[in-house]
């Protein structure tokens, strides 16, 4: 219960049962006109946009520690955040509860997935050397690569997630999008406007190689006194995971990492889901790896693609706001806590995404049309 103006207001249990039934009940023109819906309904309600997160950064270890606890969220308190992650959710609706919506914006249109895999295909897990996606998510991986263009788009290593995936007929953008490897033979089940099984190839960050290892080295030395602390050499980018390490030495942790960069002025440091993410400077991200793989299929200034990406990490970002500024697709964020996000549409965890995505084949299959008339 909150005071607004001097007004009491009460959000009760029937009350969000009811904005839920709204948002799943309201039919909307356009995927991409429901979130600005959405936010109507939360203005009328009182809520606001911009009064639920905060970004915090800086330069010294204060604002990094500050940062990393902001992109690593842990749980929410009903008591103090209950209204702030019910106007969370009318800003960013279920892409489930939506799906009719979604599907209707990319009638006529070819879909194209990017996806990301920790923490999207696979559960967070303690190791990263174990973040093994379910059967029953590889299956239906398999079917949305047999029926759409589907790029897997990582933090990770190419050759890591592919050991993890195992599934030849998607496009991999690796190392951030600095590594990427599309199909080399006929291996999807379709064509796009271009031939999609031509191979694509592309690393922007190869001079930065001899860097990256002699980093990787230095910081596998410098971090191995912070008790759980795990540095993966990812080739064209490391990541420093804190996931197990005690929140009391994440201080001294950003700060090793933070006087090891001081002397790499080419690397830059950002975080992610517990863990420091450590790059080249160039300008290359998730986005500009979203963009490349468009353009190699064929659709650089098309408006017949309907482009979905699904990620978790803050990395993932940077995808979610190109697909604002072209006006195309949808970006969709996994998390079950507010997070700040250009994202329009959320999803739960893998399982939601699983189920998301095998709602699609199924429509897919029902519909009998081709990928290019949804």
């Amino acid at each position: 219960m909150t005071k607004q103006n001097n007004v009491v207001v009460t959000v009760t249990p029937e009350v969000k049962s009811c904005i839920n039934t709204l948002i799943s009940a309201v039919v909307l023109p356009s995927a991409a006109t429901a979130p600005e819906s959405m936010a109507v309904i939360g203005g009328f309600l009182g809520f606001s946009s911009n009064n639920f997160i905060k970004r915090l950064e800086g330069g010294n270890v204060n604002g990094w520690i500050d940062s990393m606890r902001a992109a690593s969220p842990t749980r929410v308190k009903s008591s103090e955040n209950y209204q702030e992650k019910c106007s969370w959710i009318l800003y960013h609706p279920s892409a489930l509860k939506l799906f009719d919506q979604i599907l209707f914006s990319s009638k006529g249109k070819q879909i194209v997935f990017f996806l990301d895999y920790d923490g999207t295909l696979s559960p967070i897990v303690a190791d990263p050397d174990k973040a093994f996606m379910t059967r029953k998510m590889r299956g239906t991986l398999k079917n949305v690569a047999r029926n759409f263009p589907t790029a897997i788009v990582t933090g990770r290593c190419r050759d890591k997630v592919f050991n993890f995936v195992k599934l030849a007929e998607l496009y991999y953008a690796a190392s951030h999008g600095m590594d990427i490897m599309g199909p080399t033979k006929n291996q999807t089940a379709e064509k796009s406007k271009s031939d999609s099984n031509k191979a694509v190839s592309f690393q922007p960050a190869s001079q930065f190689l001899p860097m990256i290892d002699e980093v990787y080295k230095i910081l596998l030395e410098k971090t191995k006194s912070v008790p759980g602390a795990m540095v993966e050499n990812n080739k064209y980018c490391l990541s420093v995971h804190f996931r197990c390490v005690d929140e009391k030495s994440w201080a001294p942790l950003a700060e090793k990492v933070r006087l090891v960069l001081n002397e790499y002025p080419k690397l830059r440091l950002t975080q992610g889901r517990k863990v420091l993410e450590i790059r080249p400077t160039i300008k290359w991200d998730k986005g500009k790896a979203l963009e490349f793989l468009l353009e190699s299929l064929g659709y650089e200034n098309s408006n017949d693609v309907f482009p979905i990406y699904i990620g978790d990490d803050r990395t993932d970002e940077d995808a979610f706001k190109v697909l604002s500024r072209r006006g195309q697709g949808v970006g969709i964020l996994v998390s079950s806590v507010p997070k700040e996000t250009d994202a329009s549409y959320t999803l739960q965890d893998p399982s939601e995404v699983e189920n998301f995505l095998r709602r699609l084949v199924e429509w897919k299959r029902l519909s009998g049309v081709n990928p290019t008339s949804a």
